[in-house]
């Protein structure tokens, strides 16, 4: 009979243990963490907040060694990680969650690691990125968004939603599917994978994205372990997270949330949604009116000390070269 592990770590997050971020990504990463480690280590996953808190406290959480490691959405911080946001902006963002989570890997070491302070990162990766979902309005135009009161995680989102003449109203995910019930917004800027687990398909009408899958813009997480803990664990153990946690996850994270995303859109079509994908022209027409809002992210962070503009071209010359 095998010995109890040496190492056993707790993994909190935000989402149910249904959702494809637990079951094809926390699980098995976990598994090859464990497997890697011969036995050593085992990392129970907390779902849905079980553990106490609400999502955007993760964080917080796990810098001050409440649990050992957390998946959470960088944006729930807003301002936390400002370099890491280059990501998250449109125009930056287009299409492609491998090629930026292999863009987010290259550039970690030099340019984003300094951001995370009291917790080493495991890995990083973006979503699909961001569809619009609307209640009941076919938005075909960015005149089309002008009043609308839509959702979003992130602060570099409500620049979007703002460039748009919309209202953003920020809040977990969670919280969305009785939000939009309500009427308390319009609709909603998140990736499609999200529609099953939260029966979005029942609260909207139109899901809306641009040519060739081109989104608004998308969302970075992190899984990060307490610093201390991470310190205090033997080489060994170390290198079955890492061995887990190298530059062929990253990428394969990416396959997994666009495999999940395009599910998550075929499946609000079965239930009778309308899918539109715009034309060339009126997604280059969104892409004009939200190059303003990467021109604002980059005098925001100039303020913090930060060359914004050479983030941006390093990031789009990244995702370019991963795309190909």
């Amino acid at each position: 009979m095998a010995g109890a592990a040496e190492h056993t770590f707790k993994l909190h997050h935000f989402l149910s243990p249904k959702a494809p971020a637990h079951t094809q990504m926390l699980v098995p990463w976990a598994k090859a963490v464990e497997e890697n480690s011969g036995g050593s280590v085992k990392i129970e996953i907390f779902p849905s907040m079980t553990l106490g808190g609400r999502p955007p406290e993760l964080i917080g959480q796990v810098r001050d060694g409440v649990v050992d490691l957390i998946w959470t959405v960088n944006g729930y911080t807003a301002g936390l990680f400002p370099r890491t946001e280059v990501m998250e902006l449109p125009n930056v963002y287009r299409n492609d969650p491998k090629a930026a989570n292999l863009a987010l890997y290259d550039m970690f070491e030099d340019d984003l690691r300094s951001e995370y302070k009291g917790v080493e990162v495991m890995f990083l990766h973006t979503h699909a990125g961001q569809g619009l979902h609307t209640t009941d309005k076919e938005v075909r135009t960015p005149d089309d968004m002008k009043g609308l009161r839509l959702r979003t995680p992130t602060r570099t989102g409500a620049w979007v939603i703002e460039a748009l003449g919309a209202a953003p109203a920020a809040m977990p995910v969670p919280e969305l599917p009785t939000a939009l019930q309500k009427g308390v917004i319009d609709g909603a800027f998140i990736p499609w994978e999200i529609i099953p687990p939260l029966k979005i398909q029942e609260q909207t009408q139109y899901q809306i994205e641009g040519a060739g899958k081109a989104r608004f813009g998308t969302a970075v997480f992190q899984v990060s372990m307490n610093k201390d803990r991470w310190e205090s664990l033997p080489e060994d153990v170390q290198k079955a997270f890492r061995d887990a946690s190298g530059p062929e996850w990253w990428g394969k994270v990416g396959d997994i949330w666009r495999g999940t995303d395009d599910f998550g859109i075929n499946f609000a079509t079965k239930a009778g949604n309308t899918h539109i994908t715009l034309s060339e022209e009126e997604t280059n027409a969104f892409n004009e009116a939200l190059e303003p809002v990467v021109n604002r992210w980059v005098e925001e962070v100039a303020e913090k000390g930060i060359d914004g503009q050479a983030l941006v071209e390093k990031a789009r010359m990244l995702v370019e070269k991963h795309s190909n």
